[in-house]
Parts: C-alpha cells; sequence; structure tokens
C-alpha cells in the first residue's frame, strides 16, 4: 500500500471525502460502488467494487467460447480493467487498464464495428499502449445490467482484409445481454 500523505477527517455522519485527484486517477465516479475491507491491524481499504469480477470464471470461459467459435480475439472487461481474454496473450491485456476510448463507448451505450479494411481508425483496448495498430478489425459492446454500464465484450481481428459484420456485432450483443443478465439475478 502506498501512503499519498492526505488526511481527512470524518464528518458527524461518518462520511469521509476521497480527494478529486484520487477519485480521477482510479476513475471513480460519483454513485459507483466500492467494497470496504478491514484487516488485523485496523486498516480500512477501499476498493473499486466490479460486478463483472464477481464473473471471473464465468468470464473466461465465454471468452474462450467466442474465440473457439469466431477464431477472433475475444476480450472481455468490466469499468476499469481487462478480466479475461481468449486468443491472445494473457499478458498482453489481463489486469490492463482500458483505454479513454472504451471507457466512453461503455458510458454512452456505443455499440461500434471497425476495420481498417473500410479504413477506420480503430481504437486501443488498453489505455497502457496503443495497441490498435497491430488488429485489422474489432467489435466493442457494452455489458448492461439494470441500465448501469458495467462492461463490454470486444472482439479483435489480426486478419489482413478483415471486415466485422452484423454477425460478429450480434454475437457480441448476445454475450453482452448475457452477461448483464447473469449480473441481474
Amino acid at each position: 500500500m502506498k501512503a499519498t500523505g492526505i488526511v481527512r477527517r470524518i464528518d458527524e455522519l461518518g462520511r469521509v471525502v476521497i480527494p478529486k485527484e484520487i477519485r480521477r486517477t482510479l476513475r471513480i465516479r460519483e454513485g459507483d460502488p466500492l467494497e470496504i475491507f478491514t484487516d488485523k491491524e485496523g486498516e480500512v481499504i477501499l476498493k473499486k467494487y466490479s460486478p463483472i469480477g464477481e464473473l471471473g470464471d464465468f468470464a473466461k470461459e465465454y471468452a474462450e467460447s467466442l474465440h473457439q467459435s469466431l477464431g477472433h480475439i475475444a476480450v472481455i472487461c468490466d469499468k476499469d480493467t481487462v478480466i479475461s481474454v481468449s486468443g491472445a496473450p494473457k499478458r498482453d491485456f489481463i489486469d490492463k487498464p482500458i483505454s479513454d476510448e472504451v471507457d466512453r463507448l461503455m458510458r454512452d451505450r456505443e455499440k461500434v464495428i471497425y476495420s481498417r479494411a473500410e479504413n477506420d481508425e480503430l481504437i486501443p483496448v488498453s489505455s497502457l499502449s496503443d495497441d490498435s495498430d497491430s488488429y485489422t478489425a474489432e467489435a466493442v459492446v457494452p455489458i448492461l445490467s439494470s441500465g448501469d454500464a458495467i462492461g463490454a465484450v470486444i472482439l479483435l481481428s489480426r486478419d489482413n482484409g478483415c471486415i466485422m459484420n452484423d454477425t460478429e456485432l450480434k454475437v457480441c450483443e448476445t454475450a453482452a445481454n448475457f452477461m448483464g443478465k447473469q449480473m441481474e439475478v
């Protein structure tokens, strides 16, 4: 754990303000759920709650199924990081923060397909690297649960001339809808 040097007092209602700089760095927005942990030494730890993270094993199996069925790289992310990938090295994606572009698509609940063959500019999956140059096509569909965007299903292709179409988009929508429904149960 790293100290920030910031000290806050608890108010009469038991509230404490998380500084804006920390909220911005950790992408904590108003209304975001936080998990509260305590340890034996009396530390209180706040962690962003990821509903998709609860489905980690399920997301992994779903990504593998998408990859086996379509032959494309399948990526599943929550609102902050990639939680599952199939068809590409895990180290390239797992636990990497999502890019601002993927975050915007989720917030706007926008479904997109891009193909370099159609002169579309692809968006990077992770904010740590501009991996968009290594892919030729992509499809991104947000995962919605109870009206909230909680993640995304992403398909990527490295095949030259690949053009993703409505089929890939519908498969992503089906996966996203199914995962969203699992969170509502």
